[in-house]
């Protein structure tokens, strides 16, 4: 995967005269267009003062996890460890929340605020084992500028 142009096109996009929101929305849909393996595109911000993290705008099927508690699930395991998760295999992760059956990995990059983790960007695929360090750099960058948009 060539990543420098994926980058440029997110910086093309945060860059844009939209919202906020839509620019989030229009991340989600590139890269879930973009990237075959990418099968459901969102992101998760912490909810308030709570210690739960609430979808914002997200590409694919729908999901019934629209709020999750911190230390449940990937997402959840992120907002308390501030650090990125690779999941190659779902059916190997004991604290792991179904979105559904299709899923078979997960990748979750969180996102900073003035050193705070205010949320992240969360990657379902169909496929086991698709992601790599290129992927993480990629979603490392995104977050990176959606931080410095927030």
């Amino acid at each position: 995967m060539n990543i420098t142009p994926l980058k440029n096109k997110i910086s093309e996009i945060i860059g844009s005269e939209k919202s906020t929101p839509e620019k989030l929305q229009s991340i989600c849909d590139f890269l879930k267009e973009e990237i075959s393996y990418y099968d459901w595109v969102g992101f998760y911000f912490k909810n308030g003062n709570k210690n739960e993290l609430k979808l914002a705008e997200y590409a694919g099927e729908e999901t019934e996890h629209t709020i999750i508690p911190f230390g449940k699930g990937i997402c959840g395991q992120v907002a308390l460890s501030n650090e990125n998760f690779v999941v190659q295999d779902v059916q190997e992760q004991d604290n792991y929340i179904s979105c559904g059956w299709k899923i078979k990995s997960e990748i979750v990059i969180p996102i900073f605020v003035k050193d705070q983790n205010i949320g992240q960007i969360d990657i379902d695929s169909h496929t086991v084992s698709p992601f790599t360090a290129q992927d993480e750099e990629l979603l490392e960058f995104t977050c990176t500028l959606v931080g410095n948009l927030l």
